[in-house]
């Protein structure tokens, strides 16, 4: 009797042991299967993926070639600017300066003279300001 118990038992696990082994290699040949199609996906996409960063560099390589010109550009431009602001703003600047000159002369000519007058907070006063004519600060006493 305890050999045919050992027997059923060795039995059962041999079984056991099977099912569990042909369970094992359907889950290995799906894994692979899935292996080999994410392999077959991944490597268009990785050509693609190469070929996208080529193409980037490349535009890379024009913008800072562009970047360098208008850089070049730039500096051109203040050189210029500098260059016509040197030749011709010191002369422009004293040609406007005699302008206004000649324009206050003529405008002064033919008007009355008139003393100049200083407003200081909606009054107006004379050429010199009260205090500077009392000789120094005035304080105010309370009351």
């Amino acid at each position: 009797m305890a050999g045919i118990l050992v027997a059923v038992f060795w039995a059962i696990l041999v079984s056991f042991i099977a099912l569990v082994l042909v369970r094992l290699a359907q889950t290995l040949k799906a894994a692979t299967k899935l292996v080999a199609d994410v392999t077959e996906q991944a490597v268009p996409l990785l050509a693609d993926a190469s070929a996208t960063v080529r193409s980037a560099h490349t535009q890379l390589a024009r913008v800072d070639s562009i970047a360098a010109d208008v850089q070049e550009v730039t500096a051109n431009a203040s050189a210029l600017s500098s260059t016509v602001s040197s030749a011709f703003g010191g002369p422009l600047v004293k040609v406007a300066a005699f302008g206004y000159g000649v324009r206050r002369a003529i405008g002064r000519k033919g008007a009355p003279a008139e003393p100049e007058r200083t407003v200081i907070t909606g009054r107006s006063v004379g050429k010199k300001l009260p205090s500077a004519r009392r000789g120094g600060r005035r304080t105010r006493g309370k009351g």
